[in-house]
């Protein structure tokens, strides 16, 4: 859909583009362009603010007007002017002695992933927004703009299970089968992986029935200490926080944080095994909890980290850092807490 943008002349009058068009909502995928509408409040620098009110009067009629955009004859952007300044301006000031120059513009062609990082941390009810020569071609409303990109966030959450961020619950039963089944195909194989590493301890396991009820409680300790540290990674890398060269500080926070978390919920865990081993008549129950102390450690430290690189790893590799990251963190949480927890109780017990 093309829609004429109504320029103004030198003089402040309104008149149309000759031959200049902006196209309005056009095909152009996550671009800021998708969510522009046609500019309004836009009048020549040599308009005066009483003419200005005068036509305002008839524009407010029909459309919201937050600020006035002050362009050239080419329609460049030149100034913003606040209607603060409207108020308090002489009558017979013009506008580009009011308006504030070189105001903070979108390009018609970013991203909007890109788009949110520039304007995160200007919270400006509106946005204009330039193509490549500084031509005013549209707005955008600040909520528009956050609203739109919260659900490409919300989408993550589904894409991290493989559940594509473009369906939805009318979707069909065989594209909503074609998007999520291959990944559940890979995660059964992943889950091979964990299966192996438990096979490999069957005769401690078969000495030691007691630490089967446990390898729940390690799994799902360090499975969430993972999540964790990939959902703030996640967060980080989609508003932009994870500058180049941030990413091992980010690693050895997350794994520190494993660390202090693995030893305090270790020792709750630890004391959990010492009183189940000695209502079990178990000959060793000290050490018992302290193997599960120390693998709780150590397997939340190794999942925190995992959960950090992860997707940091797959946006490397050209991936979408959200895709199937939660499968390959179950792996490698679960490698980690079961492969170090029956590796101690073999060495220990």
């Amino acid at each position: 859909m093309s829609t004429a943008v109504a320029i103004a002349n030198p003089d402040g009058l309104y008149e149309p583009p000759q031959g200049a068009e902006t196209t309005v909502g056009a095909a152009r995928a996550e671009t800021i362009a998708d969510l522009m509408t046609p500019p309004v409040g836009v009048f020549g620098p040599q308009a005066t603010v009483r003419e200005t009110t005068e036509a305002l009067r008839e524009q407010v009629k029909t459309a919201f007007i937050t600020y006035l955009y002050v362009v050239d004859p080419a329609n460049r952007l030149l100034g913003l002017v606040v209607m603060r300044e409207m108020l308090l301006a002489q009558p017979d000031a013009t506008l580009e002695s009011v308006m504030l120059r070189d105001p903070f513009a979108l390009k018609a062609d970013l991203p909007l992933g890109e788009a949110l990082k520039q304007a995160l941390h200007k919270h400006f009810p509106v946005y204009p927004i330039v193509d490549a020569q500084d031509r005013l071609v549209g707005l955008v409303r600040g909520s528009d703009l956050f609203a739109n990109r919260a659900i490409e966030i919300s989408g993550q959450s589904g894409s991290m299970v493989g559940v594509d961020k473009e369906e939805r619950l009318g979707t069909s039963l065989t594209r909503s089968l074609k998007l999520r089944h291959p990944w559940l195909q890979v995660n059964l194989l992943t889950a091979f992986v964990a299966a192996a590493v438990v096979g490999v301890f069957e005769d401690t396991l078969s000495r030691l029935v007691i630490l089967a009820v446990f390898l729940p409680v390690m799994a799902g300790q360090t499975g969430n200490t993972g999540c964790q540290a990939l959902a703030v990674t996640l967060r980080g890398m989609t508003l932009g926080d994870v500058k180049p060269g941030a990413e091992p500080g980010m690693v050895r926070k997350e794994g520190m944080l494993g660390f202090l978390n693995g030893g305090l919920v270790g020792v709750t865990a630890g004391a959990g095994m010492f009183i189940y081993a000695r209502m079990q008549g178990e000959a060793s129950p000290l050490t018992m909890a302290g193997v599960v102390f120390l693998a709780m450690l150590i397997a939340c430290t190794v999942s925190g980290i995992a959960g950090a690189m992860i997707p940091m790893i797959l946006k490397r590799l050209g991936a979408d850092p959200a895709t199937a990251s939660s499968i390959f963190l179950t792996t490698a949480s679960d490698v980690a807490s079961m492969g170090i927890f029956l590796t101690l109780a073999t060495l220990m017990l």
